[in-house]
């Protein structure tokens, strides 16, 4: 794997932290601190945080930390970009959990998530043909996924779905605990058809809606 280097050790290139609620996944509405690392490794058609291709801002673990704990809030999410980019992600993650912080990791899916610590809740990006990137997919994390992780699926459209659909029997992930979650382009596929396949199909999937993009504009940052 090849990672996004730091000068120090223990720094990571951070592009923003912040309060807000999750907007997705079965935490949503949680109050959450959001760190955001910087650089991604895959351009998806539909990215909607493209300002987190740069570098960002050197921070240590320590800052990390202490602002972390100043938003006083039990849930973290990190996310990106593409975290595991940065090797340094892991130590964080070991000591947010040891801090007793219930924590997710978003991740984009192209790369392994071996040494993620086995208590964070991992939400695995699946990429659909319609991001461009599905040839990305690291598909044998599949095996390696626990019973509170999620597996999501981001749809531009119903050749998205059917993808999507085919991946969940393949590996039979309509069979695990946490529901797939399925996720419309906001703006792209109208959320209805989406309800409407899910109960056309009968799946144990659940509508994964981004419900910050309802609550501000869709391209606000830091919320």
């Amino acid at each position: 794997m090849k990672h996004l280097e730091t000068e120090e050790p223990g720094n990571l290139n951070i592009i923003e932290i912040f309060s807000s609620i999750q907007g997705e996944t079965s935490l949503t509405g949680l109050p959450t601190t959001f760190i955001r690392l910087a650089a991604c490794n895959l351009r998806c058609t539909w990215c909607d945080t493209a300002y987190s291709f740069g570098r960002g801002k050197k921070i240590s673990q320590e800052e990390i930390i202490q602002q972390t704990s100043s938003n006083g809030l039990p849930h973290v999410c990190i996310t990106g970009g593409e975290p595991l980019l940065q090797k340094n992600v892991y130590p964080l993650m070991k000591t947010l959990c040891d801090l007793g912080y219930t924590l997710s990791l978003e991740t984009g899916g192209s790369l392994p998530v071996d040494e993620v610590d086995p208590r964070v809740i991992t939400i695995l990006d699946i990429k659909c043909p319609g991001s461009g990137m599905n040839e990305k997919n690291h598909l044998g994390n599949l095996k390696r996924l626990r019973e509170h992780d999620e597996i999501k699926f981001v749809l531009l459209n119903e050749n998205d779905y059917a993808f999507a659909l085919d991946i969940c029997k393949k590996f039979q992930l309509f069979s695990r605990t946490k529901p797939v979650l399925f996720s419309p382009v906001f703006g792209k596929l109208d959320p209805k058809k989406v309800v409407q396949w899910i109960l056309q199909d009968k799946i144990h999937a659940r509508l994964n809606l981004q419900i910050h993009k309802f609550i501000w504009h869709p391209e606000t940052t830091g919320v």
